[in-house]
């Protein structure tokens, strides 16, 4: 089975690596590529500032559905938003549910208690996957969600968080909730995990490193590495140009040759799927997102 098929299998897929590395559009085109294939893809995002909607053009989230696509939505989603929500779900009473969430107790709860915010975004997957076919909102109709998830050390920590949350927790509702999350994120055929690079030497180690944690703490390895914005080859050569040209020649020259030497890195010491993507011309946006989807495209259905 080709590499997007087989992501296409799954019902969540994790995007992390380190910020800076493009983790957002890569995000964005693995979730149209997928709904090409037929599922019917949730892209949510965690980050407040809100940059998944430029991919596509489209306004902000703002915590709502924003429909892209006859299969593909995206979605903006606030842990703390959504961790009140639990609350006037299980208190019912709304004048109740507000003066809990209002509390000074409550706010430094959601910000100090370790993992809640995380299993708060794991919960939401869950529940967007749990829903389909059961009509009770615009959740219902998603097969599977693509998570823009936090840059690399908090990306290990979110699906770490069901385990650990699970182990202090043992009882109620909860750890219940902890406990499916972890056997989630901990089953290779429903929960994909990709992680996003670039060929320099931080973000090359930070990848690797990532790696190990997640073999660590989670028992996963990442299904698919994605390497990005690669310098296009050197020619052999002189390469004759205007004199001011010189100084952007060098650049291209020596960025290249960091390239080589990092992707000889990755090939020595990454077993797994790997996709290499271009450097493109174009800036964020649906046009840089079309030049991705097509190298995405040519790479994943060979792999």
């Amino acid at each position: 089975m080709a590499l997007l098929e087989r992501l296409a299998s799954r019902q969540f897929v994790v995007v992390t690596g380190k910020g800076g590395v493009g983790k957002t559009v890569i995000s964005a085109a693995l979730g149209s590529l997928l709904a090409d294939l037929g599922r019917r893809v949730l892209l949510l995002e965690v980050d407040p500032r809100e940059n998944l909607h430029q991919a596509f053009d489209v306004p902000p989230s703002g915590g709502e559905v924003v429909r892209i696509s006859t299969h593909l939505s995206l979605q903006n989603l606030q842990p703390r938003q959504v961790i009140e929500d639990l609350v006037r779900h299980h208190l019912l009473v709304e004048l109740l549910a507000r003066r809990v969430t209002a509390s000074p107790i409550f706010q430094h709860f959601v910000e100090g208690a370790p993992g809640l915010k995380e299993l708060a975004v794991l919960s939401e997957a869950e529940r967007v996957i749990k829903a389909k076919g059961k009509g009770r909102s615009a959740h219902a109709a998603f097969d599977v969600v693509v998570l823009d998830a936090p840059a690399t050390g908090h990306g290990v920590s979110l699906l770490a968080a069901p385990q650990l949350v699970s182990e202090v927790i043992e009882r109620g509702p909860i750890g219940a909730q902890a406990r499916e999350l972890a056997r989630m994120v901990a089953d290779p055929e429903r929960t994909a995990i990709v992680v996003v690079t670039l060929a320099e030497e931080m973000p090359v180690q930070e990848t690797l490193e990532l790696r190990d944690a997640l073999e660590v703490q989670v028992a996963r390895s990442p299904e698919l590495l994605v390497v990005n914005s690669l310098y296009p080859p050197f020619p052999g050569g002189r390469v004759e140009g205007p004199p001011n040209d010189e100084f952007l020649l060098d650049l291209w020259r020596t960025r290249r040759e960091v390239n080589e030497r990092e992707l000889a890195h990755l090939a020595a010491a990454w077993q797994g799927a790997r996709v290499e993507i271009p450097m493109l011309p174009a800036d964020r946006g649906p046009r840089l997102l079309a030049g991705i989807r097509q190298q995405m495209l040519e790479m994943g259905q060979a792999a």
